[in-house]
């Protein structure tokens, strides 16, 4: 076959051209569609985590990440935005553009326990997320100073009773499960301990260490490493069972019949991502909570991998939010 000649090159060109100029423009929803073309992830994904760096939820988000980046191929970034016990990086997550690339932390603080604890909230849990995937279960942990003369539950509620509005707690945020778990303690036993509130589990830890205050309600993996160095002293988990991680802690039940508060925390995207990109999603996401690596961390830090489905995480989370109200009302615990 002879070769193209000068003149027909320039006419194809020519038309090719044209073609491109009388093509409708790319609006501002396929443009980016386009440019994002292929199967998800082909680019960086940002992780929104509710709390502080350091915490409980960061440690654990941290580990999900990064199997995710080698489950993918592609950098899952750890964005902190903490406030308002955990809702403000609930609201960034829910505003965010739904192309999958702007993800989070969603947790039965924010999607269960805050409908009834905030007045108004600047999202609607049922209508402005896609649920994903369930990530990581895990009991909430009491401990205290260990300069504060107590080694039990009932030695703690003794001191307390004997002493209301002289030792105080600390949570890492307002409307979280240590939160409710400090709240639904005071009821319980008709003891006074005034409120301290941190943006994360981190801050309050290194104040109780440093005797600032004196007892804690967090999630397991953030205070167990201190209490396992003779830093601090652990009590009781809020768990019915005993936590493998530490079986030689109580339960809070052992002494408080029926009291059970876990945390559960799943993947959320904001409303609008399309289903068979969701599927997509909770599929790696299950690849990931299935890494040895990964199974190994969380159980050392006394959280247990959860891999639901995007249904049954959202019904679960519609489930859980009707069935804490109650607690959450009778605990007095209030937004602060």
């Amino acid at each position: 076959m002879p070769p193209t000649s000068p003149p027909l090159l320039r006419r194809r060109s020519l038309l090719a051209a044209a073609s491109l100029l009388s093509a409708p423009a790319l609006g501002p929803a396929l443009g980016p569609a386009l440019a994002q073309s292929g199967p998800w992830p082909n680019q960086t994904v940002r992780y929104i985590n509710l709390y502080a760096a350091g915490g409980a939820t960061d440690i654990a988000s941290r580990v999900f990440c990064q199997a995710m980046t080698q489950v993918t191929g592609q950098q899952f970034v750890v964005e902190n935005r903490a406030g308002a016990g955990g809702t403000v990086g609930t609201d960034a997550i829910a505003k965010a553009r739904p192309d999958g690339y702007t993800l989070g932390l969603g947790s039965v603080a924010t999607l269960a326990i805050a409908p009834s604890l905030f007045p108004s909230l600047p999202y609607d849990p049922a209508k402005d997320f896609s649920f994903i995937s369930g990530l990581w279960r895990q009991p909430n942990l009491l401990l205290v100073n260990n300069d504060l003369p107590v080694r039990s539950v009932p030695e703690l509620i003794a001191l307390l009773k004997a002493n209301p509005g002289k030792y105080n707690y600390a949570t890492g945020g307002a409307g979280t499960t240590p939160h409710i778990c400090a709240e639904m303690f005071k009821t319980r036993t008709g003891t006074d301990m005034p409120f301290v509130q941190y943006r994360g589990g981190a801050q309050a830890l290194l104040d109780l260490l440093a005797g600032r205050v004196h007892v804690i309600f967090d999630n397991f993996s953030g205070p167990i490493g201190a209490v396992r160095e003779g830093k601090a002293r652990g009590l009781a988990v809020s768990s019915p069972q005993r936590s493998p991680a530490a079986p030689e802690l109580p339960t809070l039940a052992e002494f408080l019949p029926g009291f059970d508060i876990t945390s559960w925390n799943g993947l959320v995207g904001p409303a609008g991502i399309p289903a068979a990109q969701v599927q997509r999603m909770a599929e790696l996401a299950h690849r990931a909570l299935a890494s040895p690596d990964l199974i190994r961390t969380y159980a050392e830090s006394g959280a247990t991998p959860w891999a639901i489905g995007p249904e049954d995480y959202a019904s679960y989370a519609r489930a859980q939010e009707a069935a804490l109200r109650p607690v959450v009302l009778a605990s007095g615990a209030k937004a602060e």
